[in-house]
């Protein structure tokens, strides 16, 4: 099903629920969404045997169960995804007791170009067993040749576990077709405790009172932002996510969704000012707007820890606590974290979350033996103790400390939900919002032009197939 004809599709329903009815949020809910990794590009992985993807399609008697018993020596899942460094050495770590158990092994393949490999891979049938999937919206594209895992999980032990919204943004038609690895809450403002000894207590709850803080303490760093946008082939999307929270904090849920949906054009004012406002925060930023485009964003607030301090704050996801200077320091200690401040009170609570989305190419034993693994509490749990991610499954809590805890807790208690704009875009769409980040940020004088030309790409984009 293409994107363009989501006004029917699972997805459009999910949003305008959760804006509507301004559904809590109830599970400990990265990338992105599957947020571009830090890691090189590689080429996709092989494809696997034609006598393995002919393998008869058997629906697993528990998700648990399958994942851990059955002997499968001999046998390799190829998987690709986003991940690199740090972020690679969880996954591995993730499926470790997988491969103790079954025997058999995962062959991994981290890419920044996640976007063009699978494309790629779709139109030519060269295609891993499983693959992380940018995001929702190019889960509808290829939702074709994706396995329907409704006959690979224990569905009513899946759905059970998972936050519905989850399970909904993983529903093609019907199908289930995408589940989420881990997750993460956006939208968050991290900062050294140090530097700033009291905003544990008293952080600004206001996008004003961030602004009147920011002046009363800007002698106490070299800039009052950290932001680092360079990601690769992805290069761009940590801008997306500050216009995707100033959106939904300004405008409020419904038109965010409108907006991610194509009913909303890019010129339009509300819109307009949300870059605008950014574009506020690119000026203060730390080195200026080349350093910003050429820093990469696992990186960015590692400025915070200098001497004296190269900024006062960083806006990323719950994620960065497993990168860059972020995975050597100690949470609560080291650094801290509010919640992004409101714009408009009439939308206090709203929170914008991600996921990695993770989808099953080819229909071998190993590859449902591990797709059933990847979901349960056991498996997550690995990735939560380690840090950087929070969980899709609701019985996974063991995470390594309060940084972690409350995170999950904003997820746990939000008020309205969206889900990461980009990543229900149309591909072209999403690709033409990072491009249009990074000229912005080179000049900020072709705003105008930058957002003509997004309103192209988005009649093109929407257009019916």
């Amino acid at each position: 099903m293409s994107v363009s004809q989501r006004p029917t599709g699972t997805i459009r329903r999910v949003g305008t629920l959760l804006a509507v009815a301004g559904l809590v949020f109830a599970a400990c809910s990265s990338a992105s969404t599957p947020s571009p990794s830090a890691a090189p590009a590689t080429a996709a992985p092989s494809p696997s045997s034609a006598a393995a993807s002919a393998a008869p399609a058997t629906p697993a008697a528990s998700a648990t169960a399958s994942a851990v018993t059955e002997s499968l020596a001999g046998q390799t899942v190829t998987v690709i995804g986003t991940w690199g460094g740090s972020e690679a050495d969880a996954f591995k770590q993730m499926v470790a007791p997988w491969e103790q158990q079954t025997g058999a092994k995962v062959a991994y393949t981290g890419t920044r170009d996640l976007n063009t490999v699978l494309t790629t891979g779709v139109a030519s049938g060269v295609l891993p067993d499983l693959a992380g999937l940018p995001g929702p919206g190019q889960m509808q594209q290829w939702a074709d040749s994706l396995v329907d895992l409704g006959t690979v999980l224990d569905v009513p032990t899946y759905t059970s576990e998972t936050a519905a919204p989850l399970v909904d943004l993983g529903t093609v038609n019907g199908k289930l077709v995408g589940v989420f690895i881990k997750t993460a809450v956006k939208g968050l403002i991290w900062y050294d405790p140090k530097t700033l000894t009291d905003l544990a207590t008293t952080p600004p709850t206001t996008w004003d009172a961030l602004q009147q803080y920011i002046t009363a303490n800007k002698s106490k760093a070299k800039a009052p932002w950290c932001l680092g946008v360079e990601s690769g082939a992805a290069s761009g999307w940590p801008g997306t996510d500050w216009i995707e929270d100033i959106v939904l904090r300004q405008s409020g849920p419904d038109v965010y969704n409108q907006w991610w949906q194509g009913k909303i054009k890019w010129t339009d004012p509300q819109i307009k000012q949300a870059w605008q406002t950014f574009g506020e925060v690119v000026a203060s930023s730390y080195g200026g707007a080349d350093t910003v485009n050429t820093t990469n964003f696992a990186n960015a607030g590692d400025p915070l820890f200098k001497s004296p301090p190269g900024c006062l704050f960083l806006h990323q996801a719950s994620f960065i606590t497993g990168l860059g200077a972020f995975k050597t320091l100690k949470a609560g200690t080291d650094y801290n974290f509010f919640q992004f401040p409101d714009i408009n009170a009439q939308y206090t609570g709203a929170v914008e979350g991600a996921g990695d989305l993770f989808g099953m190419f080819h229909d071998t034993p190993a590859a449902r033996s591990l797709m059933a693994y990847l979901v349960t509490a056991p498996a997550q749990d690995i990735w939560v103790k380690i840090g950087g991610a929070l969980s899709a499954n609701k019985n996974a809590t063991d995470y390594p400390d309060d940084i972690a805890k409350r995170s999950a807790a904003i997820l746990t208690n939000a008020k309205i939900f969206v889900f990461d704009a980009s990543d229900l875009m149309p591909t072209a769409m999403n690709d033409a919002f990072w491009k249009g980040i990074v000229d912005y940020i080179k000049d900020p004088t072709q705003l105008d032009s930058i957002l003509a030309n997004l309103d192209t790409v988005q009649t093109q984009a929407y257009a019916p197939q």
